[in-house]
């Protein structure tokens, strides 16, 4: 197994670029295992606490014992190795390069009988996949006991083959992992030599001390694009109470899904909650619930990120756009009560890699619980270009902890729009911006802004405006040509003035209940798709309203 490597430390609030954030390269189980004769191919063999390491393993009746002896076994294409539901199994799972290989007959590796069976890993992964593919893993209960959490994955695929090429399908499906570093890692040794066609369903991956899922390569390089994976597939994925290093000052722990050195990759109806409350207080980047770096072409949609901490002063997000990210979409996802902003998008060096993207349709309600300065949105760094967010819900209280802004902008933006987004906080300015910020920079047209409780401001750079029209006039923002756009009107939610959500059924509290809040014709003025639904799956009119979702009143038929 190669050692552990971890990221470089970054700036505050910045994130990182977790180029090989925990490189789990399992060359291992090559080395451990011993190779016999091949079987015939599509063959099933079994194993269970009954079974006898002497028996053939090829039916229930001759079924092996223990999962050492079925790594004496080379999987052909087509086998089956399957594990009696219910019961427990110590050991190592591993398909090695002379395995599998055959996209159309695949090696499965699942239970049989009555529930899951569970393989305990000791001092290395429960199932480990290198430099092969054709493998589907179902079905399965896979924990770690001491001396993993440090060094493994629970499910490690990774490919560091000379030769390079992508190695795929891989399909992982009913798993549940905990007590490793990570919960499942997909890995590749460079751009060359990685994974495509991966699908990870309907999983659980809980306490892991780094992350639940983690997708990586190598570190990325600006000036010659290149990814080590493709068409990355998480669905119905759960990623919670993953805690964190509280020794780990030098990189982020905690995390819930990451996605990294990808192009295509997506992340649907999932979610990560209740991750990073361990981190290290020291740490100069701090875990988030889902997030891609180094990667383009990414889809994070219809995903609830909540509850989320961070141990040091920086991060604690619900979703982001990190580091060297392009041509990606975030929509659709709800976030709240988490420790930082529901939503951020962040570059941690001048290289144009971060660009092209697009934050629409979402809700951010509670978050900011611990860092409130950060507010419901963030956008920062030091290269961000082309960024639209548009159509969005922010709903910020304060927490007790001081004025906390629904948006927060920061340096290092270039050709950033905010358009048609309903931005609600309950005292103090609600949007704070760096002094330096131009309309070339950033641009904010036709958005709803509110203050529930004290007086309305924006702190644009040094200067604090008490009105939209002050603003609107010394600083050339909320103007389209010649016409003034904007509001500063009660949104109308149907939970008040400042709905609490607490769970995703609570996000129907920020629907508004009256109209007249119409938002600009995106398209017609901007060219740009304001998309056919909102947040609930509702028809979007046109001019759309303002926010993530449509107004439900008695005479809209909604």
């Amino acid at each position: 197994m190669t050692p552990m490597r971890h990221l470089p430390a970054t700036p505050a609030l910045g994130r990182r670029t977790p180029s090989v954030l925990l490189a789990l390269a399992l060359s291992l189980g090559a080395a451990s295992c011993v190779d016999t004769p091949h079987y015939s191919p599509t063959r099933t063999y079994y194993v269970s606490p009954e079974g006898d390491d002497r028996n053939d393993g090829t039916s229930e009746g001759q079924a092996w014992r223990t999962l050492a002896r079925a790594e004496r076994v080379a999987l052909e294409p087509g086998d089956r190795l399957l594990l009696q539901g219910g019961a427990r199994f110590q050991g190592t799972v591993t398909v090695k390069q002379n395995e599998a290989g055959d996209t159309r007959s695949p090696v499965l590796i699942g239970s049989y009988g009555d529930g899951r069976a569970t393989v305990e890993a000791s001092g290395g992964p429960g199932i480990s996949v290198h430099n092969t593919a054709g493998v589907e893993i179902e079905d399965l209960t896979v924990i770690g006991r001491s001396g993993t959490r440090a060094d493994a994955g629970g499910i490690n695929l990774y490919n560091d083959r000379p030769s390079g090429g992508r190695l795929g399908p891989v399909e992982l499906s009913g798993i549940d992992v905990s007590g490793f570093a990570v919960g499942v890692a997909i890995g590749g040794k460079d751009e060359k030599a990685g994974f495509r066609d991966v699908s990870v369903r309907q999983a659980r991956l809980h306490d892991n001390k780094d992350a639940g899922l983690l997708v990586y390569g190598p570190d990325f390089d600006p000036r010659h694009p290149a990814y080590t994976h493709r068409n990355i597939d998480v669905e119905h994925v759960e990623a919670f109470r993953n805690p964190g290093d509280p020794s780990a000052a030098h990189t982020h722990t905690g995390d819930g899904i990451i996605l990294g050195s990808v192009r295509d990759a997506t992340v649907r109806e999932s979610s990560a909650h209740d991750n990073g409350a361990r981190s290290s207080a020291e740490a100069r980047s701090g875990p988030v619930g889902i997030w891609a770096y180094d990667a383009t072409a990414v889809r994070i949609e219809r995903n609830v990120s909540y509850r989320n901490h961070t141990g040091s002063d920086v991060d604690g997000a619900g979703f982001g756009l990190d580091s060297n990210v392009s041509s990606s979409t975030v929509q659709y996802n709800l976030a709240f009560g988490n420790d930082g902003p529901g939503y951020y998008a962040f570059s941690r060096t001048v290289n144009g890699a971060h660009r092209d993207n697009t934050i629409r349709y979402n809700i951010s309600a509670s978050d900011g619980r611990k860092l409130s300065r950060n507010g419901g949105i963030a956008v920062h760094g030091k290269d961000i270009r082309d960024l639209q967010i548009y159509q969005n819900t922010v709903v910020v209280p304060d927490a007790g902890r001081g004025d906390a802004p629904a948006l927060r902008l920061r340096l290092g933006e270039q050709g950033v729009v905010l358009r048609n987004n309903v931005l609600v906080n309950q005292s103090g300015p609600v949007v704070t911006a760096e002094t330096g910020l131009g309309p070339a920079d950033v641009t904010l047209q036709g958005n709803n802004y509110r203050t529930t409780d004290g007086a309305w401001s924006v702190d644009w750079g040094s200067r604090t405006y008490p009105d939209l029209s002050a603003w609107r006039a010394a600083t050339g923002q909320e103007r389209t040509g010649q016409h003034a756009t904007g509001l500063t009107v009660d949104p109308c939610f149907a939970g008040g003035e400042l709905p609490t959500v607490r769970s995703a059924r609570d996000a129907p509290a920020v629907v508004p209940e009256c109209a007249g809040r119409d938002g600009l014709d995106l398209r017609a003025l901007f060219g740009t798709d304001p998309g056919g639904v909102d947040y609930f799956g509702d028809k979007v009119p046109v001019p759309p309203p303002v926010g993530a979702a449509v107004p439900r009143t008695p005479d809209s038929g909604t």
